[in-house]
Parts: structure tokens; sequence; C-alpha cells
């Protein structure tokens, strides 16, 4: 009996157990990567960070069935992060697909930012060390949908 559910376990996709962009999941390596965005340039970051080495960036993707732009974060040839942008009018149709395929998020709602406090609805989703941050500033062309693992959020633009 534990054998089978450990070898059901190892057998999982792994989309299924983490967040992903066009089935490619966090963990995956820049081989898959290049996979699901085989338009983007993929270089060594110009700062140094301690979330991300390299990145692969400005991919034209089809993303839940909407145009975007794609940009993959590395650390060691292995997916840290994905930050993806697309029209804000396509808001509901992108935050449908994301709730049929990671579940209702954990907190979603309308926020002011900045010193302006523009209003921005934002939309969270959590999986164990595992986020994602969909963005759709109200007075802007761009909604933008992050996905991370771990503390590169926060790591990734800090001077080092």
């Amino acid at each position: 009996m534990i054998r089978a559910l450990w070898l059901a376990l190892c057998l999982a996709p792994a989309a299924a157990l983490a967040f992903d962009l066009n089935g490619v999941a966090l963990g995956a390596g820049e081989a898959d990567a290049r996979r699901v965005m085989p338009s983007a340039y993929c270089k060594p970051l110009e700062w140094k960070s301690r979330a991300a080495d390299t990145r692969c960036d400005d991919a034209r993707i089809v993303f839940a069935g909407v145009p975007a732009r794609a940009t993959a974060y590395l650390k060691g040839g292995v997916i840290e992060a994905f930050d993806l942008r697309f029209d804000v009018e396509r808001r509901e149709h992108v935050m449908s697909q994301l709730k049929s395929q990671w579940g209702m998020p954990a907190s979603e709602g309308t926020e002011s930012v900045g010193r302006r406090e523009q209003p921005v609805f934002r939309a969270r989703w959590k999986k164990g060390g595992e986020q994602a941050l969909l963005s759709v500033p109200e007075d802007r062309k761009r909604a933008t949908l992050r996905i991370w693992r771990g503390d590169f959020d926060e790591e990734i633009y800090r001077v080092r």
C-alpha cells in the first residue's frame, strides 16, 4: 500500500503539484522554458541577485487563449519565476482560466497602490512555497501575472 502511494506521487504530473505556464512548472529546466517560449531571448541578468542569474525575456506566447508576453527567470538552469503580461481587457477570461486550473485564489479584490493610491485588482494563489499574483491596474493597458517560488519576489531586485 505504501509503495503504491509512493509510486503514484512520483508519477503525478509536475503541473498538478505546482503553478505552471503552459504546462511548464516552476523548477523545470531552461530547455522546458525554451520549449514553451521559443521566441524568448535568454541572457544573464544585468544585475547581481540571489533569486536568478538568467532571464529568458520578451517571448510572445498564448496563455489561457490570450496573446501575451512572457519572461522566465532561472537560477542555475532551473526556473524560479515567470512574469506574464497581457491586455487588461482579457482579465475576466484569464481569471476564469486560472480559477479552473489553480482553484479559488487565497485573496481577491481591489487595492489602492502607490503614492497616488491607484486602484489595482489583485488575486493571489499560494501552494506550499509557491505563489502567483495577478495584478490588473485600472488605469493601464497591461495586466501582469507573476508566478514564483520561495523568496524570489523579495530578492530579485534587492540591491547587493
